[in-house]
């Protein structure tokens, strides 16, 4: 099978799975161009409650494919920063689940989403110092807002792999599972997700990512949407809550490239 991206929905979850095992899942240029508008499309899909993003079998995925910085370097950071920023963007919660390697552009990946479980023999590096390359501003303000600049300047200097402990302790990642219960943890919160507001959801991701001309917006949606009521009656009424704000549907941001493969 051809590097892809694939995909699938089920029970409100999008999966995206990196597919190119025969180089540790590393994005070629053409993955890294599909990911914006495979994105836009799920973004769109009132199906989607939740995207997870892991890799193929038993990586994450080890970067980008070096063969594809050849031609141009910053052609390729260009396209990876493209992708990092659409993912984001989306507009519903996002979940990094990692098994081994999450490297350079893996970790790009897994930083841009709003959460990360990984199981307990991933390991983590951003590589860039290994190369000659200067890592993106955008991705490196987006690490030290996780890490702190400490953290983030020993990754990035000396380009070295850290543990899912010590990723763990760094705010690099949320969760760690032992072996083999990495799936079973992302399905059960992914669950969760699902079952909660997407207003609040929707409200608190644009507050934690540093927006500050939307309180009006979002005062006017708690007032008016429906789920505040909702969720004040089933609590009192002690059932479970059927929120019923959905998130607007995003303008795409790009023109798909090619037909996304589903799974």
């Amino acid at each position: 099978m051809e590097p892809q991206l694939l995909h699938s929905v089920a029970d409100g979850v999008a999966t995206v799975v990196i597919h190119h095992p025969a180089k540790r899942n590393a994005m070629t240029a053409d993955m890294w161009r599909a990911l914006p508008p495979l994105l836009d499309t799920l973004a769109a899909d009132p199906a989607v409650r939740v995207l997870v993003l892991t890799g193929e079998g038993r990586t994450f995925c080890a970067g980008a494919d070096i063969s594809s910085l050849r031609s141009s370097s910053g052609e390729a950071q260009g396209l990876a920063v493209r992708a990092e920023e659409a993912l984001a963007a989306f507009a519903k919660p996002t979940l990094a689940a990692v098994r081994g390697y999450c490297v350079g552009g893996g970790c790009q990946l897994a930083a841009a989403c709003d959460l990360r479980f990984a199981d307990e023999e991933a390991s983590f590096g951003i590589t860039p110092a290994k190369l000659g390359i200067v890592y993106a501003a955008s991705s490196t303000r987006r690490l030290v807002s996780l890490v702190g600049p400490a953290t983030a300047k020993y990754l990035l200097f000396s380009g070295e792999l850290i543990d899912a402990e010590r990723a763990l302790r760094t705010g690099l990642v949320d969760e760690v599972l032992p072996g083999g219960e990495l799936d079973k943890r992302v399905a059960e919160f992914s669950r969760i997700l699902v079952s909660r507001s997407q207003l609040t959801q929707a409200a608190a991701k644009e507050f934690a990512d540093g927006r500050t001309d939307r309180d009006d917006y979002w005062a006017r949606q708690a007032r008016d949407g429906g789920d505040t009521a909702e969720g004040v009656a089933a609590f009192l009424e002690r059932r479970r809550p059927d929120f019923t704000w959905t998130t607007p549907t995003p303008t795409p941001a790009s023109e798909p490239t090619s037909t996304p493969t589903s799974r």
